[in-house]
């Protein structure tokens, strides 16, 4: 009955603190609907105002992944598959990339992390023309696949991807 009652209350905790009242952004911008904030937020997700366009932005991404040394896998076009569905959706592209000796590294603590690799990079342009990149917190990677042994792979993991953004970012 204790396991249970521990269990029910750690659900609502967890349900509350995703709730839409609790999202936060770390650097908002209030400016814009929450789900363009420029920070980190509770989902799990860190936004980047990109002070450039779409073209450029990509350009600049791939180009900052390339001088790393890290593999590119691929670009998908999502607003060009919405147009060929004839549905409309403001420019959206979903940049996948990654460095397996590191990634491999968090499949191998848990198999299900294989969810979040390699890493994914979306460059997006909300309807004010202002592009956004966005990709998943690692640290949150790290609790939502209970991965606590990988701490220095997790840090490399994320400064490597704020480097890789910071490429195309706002100042």
């Amino acid at each position: 009955m204790r396991a249970l009652s521990r269990l029910l209350f750690s659900t609502t905790i967890v349900a509350l603190c995703l709730s839409p009242v609790f999202v936060f952004s770390a650097n908002a911008d209030t400016t814009q609907a929450p789900a363009m904030q420029q920070g980190k937020a509770a989902d799990g997700v860190i936004r980047v105002k990109s002070a450039y366009g779409m073209d450029d932005t990509i350009t600049r991404l791939k180009a900052d992944i390339a001088t790393k040394g890290i593999k590119f896998f691929d670009q998908i076009d999502q607003s060009k598959l919405g147009a060929d569905a004839g549905i409309k959706l403001n420019p959206s592209t979903l940049l996948i990339f990654g460095n397996p000796p590191l990634g491999i590294q968090f499949l191998t603590a848990n198999p299900n992390a294989g969810l979040d690799w390699p890493v994914r990079m979306l460059v997006s342009q909300d309807k004010d023309g202002q592009v956004w990149i966005a990709y998943t917190d690692f640290a949150y990677i790290a609790q939502r696949h209970h991965i606590a042994d990988r701490g220095p792979q997790f840090t490399m993991a994320s400064q490597v991807a704020a480097s890789i953004a910071s490429a195309a970012q706002a100042r």
